[in-house]
């Protein structure tokens, strides 16, 4: 098979990925989801939390894309993309697991990045956290980044508007 191909298929996906962990993010983590999602907006000293069972739903359609494109698991009738759809999505996982739960949250290690796209992200993320409960809020997908500046007007709106209740420590 051509490497191309499947190449495009992988790089294609982490690329969709985000835009499901976007959508997901805000319609889902901060829906009906919330119950899962609120202890991450929550100060605790826990090792891991509720709202990691969100990585197990993202291993299951991994897992799940890979079956479907196995010839082991399917035979004649296995979709061969669906392996690269899954690698795809393992890709996309473990970048979130090292940008989100990593660099912006420092799980795993502490750096803090004092400029470039990586400090955008950290900050993003920390305006993402700005807001108190589900209502409202920025910055929703983990891996692209929108200016701090305006994510900072955004919440600023929000407040105004009675729509999210922003902490004093955002400066939003």
């Amino acid at each position: 098979m051509d490497f191309l191909l499947p190449a495009l298929i992988v790089l294609a996906t982490v690329v969709a990925m985000e835009l499901v962990a976007w959508s997901s993010h805000k319609y889902i983590m901060h829906g009906f989801g919330w119950g899962w999602h609120r202890d991450h907006h929550e100060p605790h000293d826990n090792l891991l939390e509720r709202n990691d069972l969100y990585a197990l739903v993202g291993a299951a359609a991994s897992i799940s894309m890979f079956l479907i494109g196995s010839p082991m698991v399917l035979g004649d009738g296995a979709w061969w993309p669906a392996t690269w759809i899954g690698l795809g999505i393992l890709f996309y996982g473990i970048i979130y697991t090292l940008v989100h739960d990593g660099l912006v949250h420092q799980r795993y290690f502490k750096w803090v990045p004092k400029r470039g796209y990586a400090k955008r992200l950290v900050q993003a993320h920390k305006l993402h956290h700005a807001t108190i409960g589900k209502e409202g809020g920025v910055s929703f997908g983990f891996v692209f980044a929108r200016h701090p500046a305006k994510l900072k007007a955004e919440l600023r709106r929000q407040r105004e508007a009675g729509i999210a209740v922003v902490r004093e420590s955002a400066g939003a």
